[in-house]
């Protein structure tokens, strides 16, 4: 469909995951492709679910947006390796506007995640845009001139450290401006989690030196500040997802406090929740689950992979497929490795899908 000329309107049905998720979706990319023909106010105009504000600036900063846009696969290819051996995997459903559809509507740890990750990907994708010279009202960290020291002694600044504070401001404008216009508990809790997704990239930047001096000594070192890789930002918010915290609307109307006062508060660096998730067992149409049937489960592991967690109890099929792996390999002097190609036969181990009458009390 990406092939053929769009209408405004179809161009703005296709990129709606603006609405849901207050960052744009995978599709993104045909903002890029659309934008010089159509150009960014039609473009803009026609994406519903944008506040005012958030026009405004799509308006504004198409270059910015294109960041956004190419910046959106990143962090749901990061979201989906996090989550591929569990039975929420973070899918993506190509028909629906909404991207991951109706699990973003449930106020769980899902969502807290999926808002965590998707506004860490917008400061990635606009910071690592900036240091590359793509955006016109960004460039490299200007502070970062001069001397300075570290824990090995001093250093020069130089090179280009990334600017990660025009990214995480940038981001806090645009995604959190619709939360912004209704003050509910979902919008507190987007805000809350929006923020940590944001704090968590800044958390992983990393001095990187370049040493200078007589047979390559560090007598001088040149320096700048780097983001680490994306997985890193994964890792940490997958952890704070393991360890959300649930949360209600304190009784003023005017934050979050912890549901169980038995449990402690939350920080500012904690993913917080309303409502429990379901089992995601069962496809369940209202509840977004898609189900675990056919899924791949690990028949030996006792883990959220392993075929008795993942297959929720019902059993699976094994199918017995050939696999060509590398095998009998050798080193060739110089300087190559050499393998012969093996067949072997594996046992492949999916989800039975449930008796009819268990589906349709889901559908």
């Amino acid at each position: 469909e990406l092939g053929v000329t769009m209408s405004p309107s179809r161009l703005s049905l296709v990129i709606h995951s603006a609405a849901t998720l207050n960052v744009f979706s995978p599709l993104l990319f045909v903002y890029r492709r659309y934008i010089g023909a159509l150009g960014a106010r039609v473009i803009c105009d026609n994406i519903p679910g944008l506040v005012n504000k958030q026009r405004q600036l799509c308006q504004r900063h198409p270059d910015i947006m294109q960041a956004i846009g190419e910046g959106t696969k990143e962090w749901i290819r990061e979201c989906q390796h996090q989550f591929r051996h569990h039975r929420w995997n973070c899918s993506t459903l190509d028909r629906d506007h909404t991207v991951f559809g109706r699990v973003l509507l449930r106020s769980s740890r899902e969502a807290a995640f999926v808002y965590a990750i998707s506004s860490a990907g917008v400061v990635y994708a606009l910071t690592r845009a900036c240091s590359q010279g793509e955006l016109r009202t960004c460039n490299c960290d200007p502070h970062k001139r001069g001397r300075d020291k570290d824990d090995r002694g001093e250093f020069d600044w130089g090179g280009c450290s990334d600017n990660i504070n025009y990214g995480i401001k940038f981001a806090k404008t645009f995604i959190d401006a619709k939360e912004r216009t209704v003050r509910d508990a979902r919008a507190l809790m987007n805000l809350h989690n929006n923020r940590c997704g944001r704090t968590a990239v800044k958390r992983f930047m990393k001095l990187e030196c370049k040493c200078h001096g007589v047979s390559g000594s560090c007598t001088l070192r040149t320096c700048w500040n780097a983001m680490s890789d994306f997985r890193k930002t994964g890792d940490y918010l997958r952890r704070k997802y393991n360890g959300a915290i649930e949360v209600m609307m304190n009784q003023d109307g005017t934050g979050l406090t912890v549901a169980n006062k038995d449990f402690r508060k939350p920080t500012k660096n904690d993913l917080v929740y309303f409502e429990s998730s379901p089992d995601y067992c069962l496809q369940d149409k209202a509840a977004g689950s898609l189900g675990t049937a056919g899924r791949v489960c690990n028949k030996t592991s006792r883990g959220t992979d392993g075929c008795e967690v993942m297959c929720c109890g019902r059993g699976y099929d094994t199918t017995r497929v050939k696999q060509i792996t590398k095998c009998e390999c050798k080193f060739k002097w110089c300087c190559s490795v050499e393998c012969k190609d093996c067949e072997e036969a594996v046992d492949i181990h999916t989800c039975k899908a449930p008796k009819r009458a268990e589906w349709l009390d889901q559908t």
